[in-house]
């Protein structure tokens, strides 16, 4: 199986624009779409809509918010002409249902569809460190292989299902957010009895409470005061609702997954939209003082 001629690329944002830029720097043509202009990386093609990145590509990436969106775009591909047998690997997290829905519809095109989620978040993104989550035919993982090293650290094979994907990404997140949220409380009580953040985190990151929060999210994130992680509260918050939905219908425990849910959802309420998700720790500081 050949590698891909053209790559196309749809969603230029936070996670899609620095792996498009990437991938630009590739030996492999790029063109490019985002419904706002110009935002196209050095040494890729900007297409004027997304038709034009369907005509000419043979592997399309898709990066788009939300489970809405994808189904809306890949129908939109579905319904072109002359697309049987092109690639479209989604690398949002939109849930399982969504990545099912989106499946049928591109393979009832004639059509391959990989689910393939990301994480790492934009700091991992403009690093070309994130890590690729792909359920979908392993040959193709092999086949896009080039291309996917040129913006990730890690490519993981979960299953061959669409949907798999979206399960192992939400459970990550859903540990991701409760890591967050349980280490500003417990920064914050430590705080209380006279404690410096910084000197908890040292102790905590070489002991058995260590975590990504407290690795990365609190001496480079809140300690500095720049609460600049990259990932927006209202999108984490996103993802753990649909976590909760997805364990709800797999029947599995939740005790804690409701919890956490209710946090996240006070965190979204409290913040200006596009609030770096870091920004918990004030909302939850600010929560101790009331």
């Amino acid at each position: 199986m050949s590698a891909p001629e053209t790559i196309g690329f749809i969603g230029l944002g936070q996670m899609g624009e620095p792996m498009a830029a990437f991938i630009a720097k590739g030996e492999t043509p790029l063109i490019c779409y985002d419904r706002v202009p110009g935002r196209a990386p050095e040494g890729a093609t900007e297409a004027g809509d997304l038709a034009e990145v369907i005509d000419r590509s043979d592997t399309i990436f898709l990066s788009l918010p939300d489970g809405k969106i994808v189904n809306a775009v890949t129908a939109e591909i579905a319904a072109m002409d002359n697309v049987s047998g092109k690639v479209v690997i989604d690398m949002s997290t939109i849930g399982p249902a969504a990545a099912k829905e989106a499946a049928a519809t591109i393979q009832g095109a004639g059509m391959t569809f990989v689910d393939a989620p990301v994480s790492g978040g934009r700091q991992g993104a403009l690093k070309a460190a994130i890590t690729i989550i792909w359920s979908g035919p392993k040959s193709q993982m092999e086949r896009h292989q080039p291309i996917l090293d040129l913006f990730s650290k890690n490519t993981f094979h979960v299953g061959e299902t669409p949907g798999q994907g979206q399960a192992v990404k939400l459970l990550n997140n859903f540990l991701s957010a409760t890591a967050m949220a349980a280490s500003s409380e417990a920064v914050l009580f430590g705080l209380a009895h006279g404690v410096e953040m910084k000197t908890i985190i040292d102790v905590v990151k070489v002991s058995t409470g260590n975590n990504t929060a407290i690795e990365d999210k609190f001496p480079n994130r809140i300690l500095t005061g720049t609460y600049d992680a990259g990932f927006f509260a209202e999108l984490l918050n996103k993802d753990v609702r649909l976590y909760n939905e997805f364990v709800q219908e797999a029947g599995t425990s939740n005790l804690l997954g409701e919890r956490v849910a209710e946090v996240w959802s006070l965190v979204e309420d409290s913040l200006p939209p596009e609030s770096d998700f870091t920004r918990v720790f004030e909302v939850l500081e600010k929560r101790k003082r009331s």
